[in-house]
């Protein structure tokens, strides 16, 4: 193969259509990605476990795979995709950014990450997250503090920081994540990424939290068009979840998405959540972004309750997700992080004494009230985080946040993407809109009716040809 200069902005799809045409070979690019990673990940620790031996044998066989003019079968050949550390894949640590695991191995791999590996992808390396994934931010006693490359003051954002930096800085193409709490969609908009939480089901989770309605396994990428080609990739039922959704959505080949005469929302604060003025700002201008595409667009106001919202999850997150969290920290009192345990504890005493069917309770309030609004409208367009950042190096025990001049007590309260876990079948795709006056880039969420992935996407894509993405940005190269 000839060599040619590498980007390691590329996007999937042109990567592809280079490795088959045979102007690009898989080992050139895997080179560069490697090169960016010995060269940034000292400072913004994005990735724990490295796999460099073992993927250049594989992107050898990429290479040989497009020599014989074969790619069909093996959609994602050649393509480096850095998968979060708590995922498990078979024969690799999974430390789930504990000290309580710094040594275990995993077992087995988990369907959708099987999936990526059996499309031919290179799993060159794992990306960091907060032990748990318990923070919406990133930082551990194994990797230290992940930091967002725009500004190294702040955090990546968590619990999906490592993935949404490693796509930011060129350290891989593709990406995995998993959101109980915002945990996709705050680090993509805090790093000015594309991440997509699918409805509940879509995506095989390994049990026992594939039945927990707040889990959910998806994409993040630097395009909107290379998320789509990674879900793709890992969506639809399997008999291993019996959570799994049937039918999978049909997403390949979305080749059009015209959203003329489309009905949208555009929601700069939720409720009565506080949000910074810049997050504010470029969420607002949407509104004329969209109506120039052709949708019927308007902001709109909606009421709901922050405090109603954040107890609903606490009481959910007290019985399922902060119970097992609580269960390590009793075996494991001096490994455990403190901030997995307030974790743990803000969910105990925000849950008060409710039960769990007072959780379901508020939910079903919350639905009603979100539900309601698709009567009318396609898709609600609303923040996925109301800061612009949270500081690197800070674990936000015994205190909040302040946003926009509100004191917040938690600072998880600062992420109304929980509504949206609570709001499980709602697809979610995080996208781009700007930057904040700190550096920091903003994002929103795309929120379409319960398994309507299409629409998501399809409004993604259509912002996408006419939004300046960060990764197209010439600040950008500043990480180099």
């Amino acid at each position: 193969m000839r060599q040619t200069p590498v980007s390691t902005f590329m996007d999937v799809t042109e990567m592809l259509e280079r490795y088959r045409d045979k102007s690009l070979s898989p080992v050139e690019v895997l080179e560069s990605t490697i090169e960016r990673i010995e060269a940034l990940n000292p400072t913004l620790n994005a990735v724990g476990h490295t796999f460099f031996d073992t993927a250049r044998v594989q992107a050898k066989s990429a290479e040989r795979h497009y020599a014989r003019g074969s790619d069909v079968s093996l959609p994602l050949a050649g393509v480096p995709v850095v998968v979060k550390e708590d995922e498990p894949v078979q024969g690799q640590p999974w430390t789930q950014g504990s000290k309580v695991y710094e040594d275990l191995i995993a077992t087995h791999t988990s369907t959708f990450v099987q999936r990526i590996v059996d499309a031919g992808a290179i799993v060159h390396a794992r990306s960091t997250a907060p032990e748990f994934s318990s923070a919406a931010f990133t930082q551990s006693e194994l990797w230290g503090v992940t930091r967002n490359p725009w500004n190294t003051k702040y955090s990546s954002g968590g619990s999906s920081g490592g993935s949404a930096v490693a796509l930011a800085t060129g350290m891989t193409h593709l990406a995995t994540g998993s959101d109980v709490a915002g945990s996709i969609r705050t680090p993509s908009s805090l790093n000015g990424i594309v991440g997509f939480k699918p409805p509940h089901g879509r995506v095989p989770v390994d049990p026992p939290f594939n039945l927990d309605r707040y889990c959910h396994c998806g994409p993040m990428a630097r395009t909107v068009s290379d998320c789509l080609t990674l879900q793709s990739v890992i969506a639809g039922p399997t008999s291993a979840d019996i959570a799994s959704h049937v039918p999978a959505s049909p997403l390949p080949g979305l080749a059009t998405h015209s959203l003329t005469g489309m009905r949208i929302a555009v929601i700069p604060a939720l409720g009565d959540w506080p949000v910074d003025p810049d997050v504010a700002a470029n969420t607002a201008k949407l509104v004329d972004t969209l109506t120039a595409l052709g949708a019927r667009t308007e902001i709109i106001e909606v009421d709901l309750s922050r405090a109603a919202i954040m107890r609903a999850a606490a009481i959910h997150y007290d019985h399922v997700f902060g119970a097992s969290i609580s269960a390590e920290a009793s075996a494991h009192p001096d490994k455990v992080t403190e901030y997995a345990k307030e974790f743990a504890r803000w969910a105990r005493r925000t849950r008060g004494d409710a039960t769990f069917l007072d959780g379901l309770a508020i939910e079903a309030e919350l639905y009603s009230s979100i539900g309601s609004l698709f009567d009318t409208y396609d898709a609600l367009i609303t923040p996925a985080v109301v800061t612009d950042g949270f500081l690197a190096g800070v674990d936000y025990v015994g205190h909040g946040i302040n946003v926009a001049g509100t004191e917040l007590g938690f600072y998880l309260e600062a992420v109304p993407a929980i509504t949206f876990n609570i709001l499980s079948n709602c697809p979610v795709l995080t996208i781009p809109t700007g930057f904040a006056r700190n550096g920091i880039p903003t994002g929103t969420q795309i929120v379409t009716r319960p398994y309507d992935d299409h629409t998501a996407f399809a409004i993604g894509l259509a912002l996408e040809e006419v939004l300046p993405y960060p990764g197209n940005h010439p600040d950008c190269q500043a990480f180099s």
